[in-house]
């Protein structure tokens, strides 16, 4: 017999409430156990989606250096063309565009043939609200409010090979948001159980004294009242799968938050995203199941004071990334690690060495089977006369192209518009972005 979902959340809310649980860690994990998935197993392909909240200057990430009309627009703002004699330059990438020298750390991945870029991409939804096309590309729907869902839990859902096993075999962990500040973000809420980690030691992981059962948020007692409930609902509510959930997150315990030692000489910055950066590493190596997995990072709303920001900025997100890349070796073989940002800037500073909210911007995808060493999609041009609104870059590569490229082409989602409803781009709209 199969639950009622609206029946399992009821419920599951009555055991939060009575054990004393934060919401974070309750709705998603009930979630999960809610659709059966409960032992952890080793995933063929791994996604991580990056997302740069707040609207990141693509023009001053990847600096498009031969467009003389760069220098027209930002004179004390663009980052100088590529020099030997100059830390501060652009470092080249093709003759064209270059790195912010924040992102040197990206330089020898992208010459390996495994960073590709790419350019003037985003939502061709105008808004500029951060809000509103935050929601929109995580949503997969942009201008459309109507979905509750995020393209990520379509885009899993959108699997043969895991719908299949949604009954079965899928470990509790194959989606997860790390470090996210509130809880499960868009991406990953629907129909595919997902799960939203402030922190692994906050979750229970790589305690000591497990005993076969995991340990919540540090809280002694808590756990013999949460399984105590679970036992006496899994005939009514759980059909048994609680007990299993619970060994599926006691056999995390050899991840030792305190102890972890990254692989391969990567040194992953401090901080919050690099903390995220990390733990991510830790639970793909662990091989636990994960499939997805989700991080963020604030703080791109350049309106002030953009240069010395935005090179603090990079640094974190140019060494975590390239820590992450560096620590997962061989494995990235199967991973893609796909970053993205809700719109970029304009073009133009504004009076107080910054830039507003603008259009177009930049992605970074990286893994071995990403056709990297490219600066991929097309250029528009800066000159005034191809400026979106005569102020920013415009559009040309829509996000769901990029998205639905590492959906289908990685994780083996079938039907784009499964995935982005309403969407009618077809494959031939890839940029190229994978093998």
């Amino acid at each position: 017999m199969s639950i009622s979902r609206r029946l399992f959340l009821k419920n599951g809310a009555i055991a939060l409430a009575s054990v004393g649980l934060g919401p974070m860690f309750g709705p998603t994990f009930l979630r999960s156990t809610a659709f059966g998935e409960t032992t952890a197993q080793k995933r063929k392909k791994v996604l991580i989606c990056i997302f740069q909240r707040g609207a990141a200057d693509g023009l001053n990430i990847v600096v498009p250096h031969g467009d003389r009309d760069l220098y027209t627009h930002r004179p004390g703002l663009a980052i100088a063309r590529p020099s030997r004699t100059d830390a501060q330059s652009a470092l080249d990438l093709d003759g064209f565009f270059g790195l912010h020298p924040a992102l040197a750390p990206f330089l020898p991945i992208y010459k390996e043939g495994h960073l590709a870029a790419i350019q003037a991409c985003g939502s061709p939804d105008a808004t500029r609200s951060h809000f509103d096309a935050q929601d929109f590309m995580e949503a997969g729907t942009p201008g459309d409010k109507r979905f509750a869902d995020g393209w990520m839990s379509r885009a899993l859902l959108a699997c043969p090979e895991d719908r299949a096993k949604l009954e079965s075999a899928n470990s509790p962990f194959r989606a997860v948001a790390m470090g996210c500040d509130n809880g499960l973000p868009r991406s990953l809420q629907g129909d595919a159980a997902a799960l939203a980690i402030p922190d692994l030691a906050s979750f229970g992981i790589g305690l000591k004294n497990l005993k076969g059962r995991a340990a919540l948020s540090g809280q002694t007692g808590v756990v013999d009242g949460f399984e105590s409930i679970y036992d006496n609902a899994v005939g009514d509510v759980l059909h048994g799968t609680g007990k299993e959930s619970f060994e599926a997150i006691a056999a995390l315990k050899k991840i030792n938050p305190g102890s972890y030692v990254p692989s391969n000489g990567a040194v992953y910055p401090g901080g919050r995203f690099g903390q995220s950066m990390k733990q991510i590493a830790q639970l793909v190596k662990a091989e636990v199941g994960v499939e997805v997995a989700f991080a963020e990072m604030g703080g791109w709303d350049t309106h002030t004071g953009q240069a010395a920001r935005l090179n603090q900025q990079l640094r974190d997100f140019g060494q975590g990334i390239a820590a992450l890349y560096h620590d997962l070796g061989d494995k990235m073989s199967d991973v893609v690690i796909l970053t993205m940002s809700e719109f970029g800037r304009t073009v133009r500073p504004n009076g107080t060495n910054g830039t507003d909210h603008g259009h177009a911007t930049c992605f970074f995808a990286l893994g071995g089977d990403v056709q990297g060493g490219k600066v991929l999609g097309h250029w528009p041009g800066l000159a005034p006369e191809q400026l979106y609104e005569n102020r920013d870059l415009a559009l040309t590569t829509d996000f769901r192209a990029v998205f639905g490229e590492v959906a289908v082409k990685h994780l083996g989602a079938q039907g784009l518009s499964k995935i982005f409803p309403g969407y009618t781009g077809t494959q031939a709209d890839f940029r190229g972005v994978m093998r």
